[in-house]
């Protein structure tokens, strides 16, 4: 599905981002897989994942980083030799009330999540627009469609990404280029993970499928995305949340 193809993942060793990382490769993908911290994490999806035969690189920085999207892009075309796919899925959350946000604490979220994804779409554009191909998949939220109380920031950082996926869609579709956005619902996760049982229950009760999703769910949706098969999809917002929204 993905056989020759050269990817960017960012925040691709953990949760959601590895699922994506295993599922591009099972299909034939070369990935460089962008993370910040967990360096035994990433060296340990690069183990799992070598069994696929195709390329993987790994690269550690700061997506808030302008530099950084620049280095990751560069990194990827000396590799691979071109660069078909940049996924925008590294993320942050910092849950608190509004009036106990701190300047950071709000600023913190919307430099990782927003500023960082724009870095990347910036950097991978210039690239995709001399190929006149490209397929650029950024990862949203439920939260960034409806809101959730105690996460202003976050909903913030997402609903941004879905307004930059909108406007860069518009740029880019005649350049041979679709711009996406991912929206998951309650996904099982280490992010996930830190909430309460009863948050966990107040949850199901929204989802009309009853379970949590799992992030292989958001993983084959990305990868549709990603792939020829969605070739005339370009400025839409998928949830992938079992009905939630």
């Amino acid at each position: 599905m993905l056989k020759g193809k050269n990817a960017i993942i960012t925040g691709g060793v953990r949760g959601i981002g590895k699922a994506i990382s295993e599922e591009f490769c099972k299909n034939g993908a070369n990935v460089l897989l962008c993370y910040r911290n967990s360096k035994t994490a990433a060296e340990e999806t690069l183990s799992e994942l070598s069994r696929y035969g195709t390329k993987i690189e790994l690269l550690q920085g700061d997506v808030s980083d302008p530099e950084f999207a620049e280095l990751a892009v560069k990194k990827a075309k000396e590799t691979f030799g071109s660069l078909d796919i940049l996924v925008n899925n590294a993320g942050i959350t910092n849950d608190k009330l509004m009036v106990r946000m701190t300047d950071e604490d709000f600023k913190g979220v919307i430099d990782t999540n927003l500023t960082g994804s724009f870095y990347f779409l910036r950097e991978a554009a210039s690239v995709m627009i001399k190929q006149k191909y490209g397929r650029i998949i950024n990862m949203s939220s439920v939260a960034g469609v409806r809101g959730n109380a105690g996460q202003i920031n976050y909903s913030a950082s997402k609903a941004g990404i879905i307004g930059m996926t909108l406007s860069a869609a518009k740029e880019l579709g005649r350049r041979g280029i679709t711009v996406n956005a991912i929206a998951p619902g309650f996904i099982d996760t280490d992010m996930t993970g830190a909430l309460s049982d009863e948050q966990k229950a107040a949850l199901l009760k929204t989802v009309s499928l009853g379970r949590a999703g799992v992030p292989q769910d958001v993983a084959g949706a990305v990868l549709f995305l990603a792939s020829d098969a969605a070739g005339y999809i370009t400025g839409q917002i998928l949830n992938v949340d079992g009905g939630m929204f």
